[in-house]
């Protein structure tokens, strides 16, 4: 079996852009990837095109080989774009070899150790501005079974925070805190926005609702400085989902400078080097809460690492989205009490209907982050659940 194309799909998700990748095969067997980026999303197409002279006439089920040997021949290493476009096919290869075995991929890393994995939720506060609002957000979350909400409470602001801002996003997270009770977990994105300094502060006045994780209180691009918050903070830190290669979660690693890591399996070289990053942190003792804020094809895929990996804590999990994601593939995600279900079906057990995302081309995006809209992620007459109540 030898691959014959391979294709980008950019499609608009209204809070940001999905890329998926497909690869197809001589033998009619073909594989789906996810590679969404949300920014640089003509570079990561132009990168697939780049390297796609370099994956034609390739067995794929040759998953090592390929990552290693591309990786190799690109000059320039590492980064977002090189590191997405190598994961979204290496993806895709790996659910045409759940095809072609007729298997889920699961059983490739070591077959499941889990049936189902306890979720938290992104997305639930879309909309809220203020505490109020978010505590009934939060209060209507709790109702449908969700028992862990991650939310970013801290406007627009960027690098360092003002009295008065810290002590907005304190009431901000003190109301959710009220609205849910103390059994229900509460996760705080910082976005990678402040300084150490700042960050510290945020622990500190924030600790006192005793949150699960505090996530990328500091800039990715210095692990020292994350790993002087840690030292100080009493929540514990999380952070890898802008951390693109092997040799760099190493080296996060080696500087103390998570508690919890996040690395993201279709920016960090697709699943393979996923489960080896998750294996080094094994040997660390340090728990694994693969990032995922995007689409539905990274959703499946995710759950088929989780389901094989011993020190796998938590799954992240956009709790609805506009019904194009119900049209976009043939997604299905059980739930019950908090939990999310493994899918059973052979490869990543996903298909997409391309002719629905054809229908939402491309369309550039901004940063929200530092606009004061960051909770603006839904379109506000079109938010739904793609989940299914187990039955």
């Amino acid at each position: 079996m030898k691959i014959t194309d391979v294709k980008a799909y950019v499609t608009d998700a209204y809070r940001t852009n999905w890329t998926f990748i497909r690869v197809d095969t001589d033998e009619g067997i073909h594989g789906w990837g996810e590679a969404s980026l949300g920014t640089q999303e003509h570079a990561l197409v132009g990168c697939v095109e780049d390297i796609k002279r370099h994956v034609i006439g390739r067995d794929p089920l040759e998953t090592e080989r390929f990552k290693f040997e591309i990786y190799r021949d690109i000059y320039w290493k590492g980064g977002p774009v090189l590191m997405s476009a190598i994961s979204g096919i290496e993806m895709a290869m790996w659910d045409i070899k759940g095809k072609f075995f007729n298997t889920p991929v699961y059983n490739f890393f070591g077959g499941k150790m889990r049936d189902k994995v306890k979720i938290y939720a992104n997305g639930w506060f879309s909309g809220a501005k203020t505490p109020e609002e978010f505590a009934a957000k939060a209060r209507e979350a709790a109702a449908k079974g969700l028992k862990a909400l991650k939310w970013d409470p801290f406007g627009k602001a960027h690098r360092s925070l003002s009295r008065g801002e810290l002590v907005r996003a304190s009431e901000c997270v003190g109301a959710v805190r009220e609205a849910v009770g103390p059994e229900i977990d509460l996760l705080i994105e910082c976005h990678g926005r402040f300084d150490p300094y700042t960050g510290v502060q945020i622990s500190r006045e924030l600790e006192q609702y005793k949150p699960m994780l505090l996530e990328e209180p500091c800039p990715p691009d210095n692990f020292g400085a994350l790993a002087e918050v840690r030292k100080k903070s009493y929540i514990p830190i999380s952070a890898g989902e802008r951390v693109y290669t092997l040799q760099s979660f190493d080296e996060l690693f080696n500087a103390g400078a998570v508690d919890i890591a996040q690395p993201d399996i279709f920016h960090a070289g697709g699943l393979g080097e996923s489960k080896k990053i998750a294996a080094m942190a094994e040997s660390k003792h340090i728990p694994v809460s693969f990032h995922n804020p995007s689409g539905p094809i990274s959703n499946a895929a995710i759950l088929c690492l989780a389901a094989t990996t011993p020190n796998f804590l938590i799954h992240e999990i956009m709790i609805n989205d506009g019904s194009f994601r119900l049209r976009m593939t043939d997604e299905e995600v059980f739930y019950e009490d908090g939990y999310v279900f493994i899918n059973d079906k052979p490869g990543l057990g996903i298909e997409v209907n391309v002719e629905e995302v054809e229908k939402r081309p491309y369309h550039p995006i901004n940063l929200r982050h530092y606009t004061g809209n960051v909770t603006d992620i839904r379109p506000k007459e079109d938010t739904v659940s793609y989940f299914k109540t187990r039955s």
